[in-house]
């Protein structure tokens, strides 16, 4: 049965859809079955993964609506060498029609249920806001990886979710919890980096990932070519970083399954 993933953070520019496509690529080179969802209308997981988004049949967003099942919308990325699950501009739309639907917040997880099994990790690129979108992403993950920057607005930021978090633990999907915090765009020359960085190990202190993501170039250049940087360029610091959170997160979840069955 897959471990589902919401990748968020209401803030945007973090990395939340970096982290997701090179993730999921790194979580493929470690020979895990990965289905990537892209649950943001701007569709950068999608074209970061060589999907052209205006050429899609299906997306998400019909999904979500009940025009398609969830197989019929899937690609596959060829570079990243997982499914994808696309989006485009369509997925505006959702926003209202889900409002008039029936268990708006659940349609998401009842689309997954049949297709877990097929999968170890699927993970859902959020959009940066508490929308429908992301409480669907949240209602139907078992944990959620925030990816976030080391800067002063970052930690008032991540209050605020945590707490939207925790609403919709108790009021929607008890088994929610934060997986991990992931440092993004690291730079420890940086003396804000180092005391935002230790406030977070304070707080957060196991919930917060060892592995941290450079600042780096080749993860910047790598959308552009509908690849991740795995394959843009394995030998980058952003890759390497990857490759090592992909095996953190495996690590962790063998560590937490044996915990739970002893």
């Amino acid at each position: 049965m897959a471990k589902v993933f919401a990748i968020a953070n209401q803030k945007g520019g973090v990395g939340k859809t970096t982290t997701c496509i090179n993730l999921a690529a790194s979580l493929v080179a470690t020979k895990r079955r990965v289905l990537l969802i892209d649950l943001d209308p701007q569709g950068n997981a999608t074209m970061g993964s060589g999907v052209d988004k205006h050429a899609l049949e299906h997306s998400i967003y019909d999904v979500l609506i009940g025009e398609c099942n969830l197989i019929d919308a899937m690609q596959f990325s060829e570079h990243g060498g997982y499914q994808l699950l696309p989006a485009n501009r369509d997925l505006t739309a959702a926003e209202v029609s889900l409002l008039e639907m029936k268990m708006k917040e659940s349609r998401l997880r009842y689309a997954l249920a049949p297709i877990r099994e097929n999968y170890d990790y699927i993970l859902i690129d959020c959009p940066p806001a508490l929308s429908m979108l992301t409480v669907n992403a949240l209602v139907a993950a078992d944990g959620v990886i925030i990816p976030m920057q080391c800067e002063y607005y970052a930690l008032e930021g991540l209050s605020d979710l945590v707490n939207s978090i925790q609403r919709i633990a108790e009021l929607l999907n008890p088994n929610l919890k934060i997986e991990g915090l992931l440092r993004t765009m690291y730079d420890p020359r940086i003396s804000l980096t180092n005391d935002v960085s230790a406030q977070l190990k304070q707080h957060f202190g196991d919930k917060l990932y060892d592995v941290v993501i450079p600042r780096n170039v080749r993860l910047a250049e790598a959308p552009s070519f509908g690849m991740p940087a795995l394959v843009y360029d394995k030998q980058s610091r952003g890759a390497i970083a990857y490759l090592a959170l992909a095996g953190e997160l495996v690590r962790r979840q063998r560590a937490s399954a044996h915990t739970a069955t002893a």
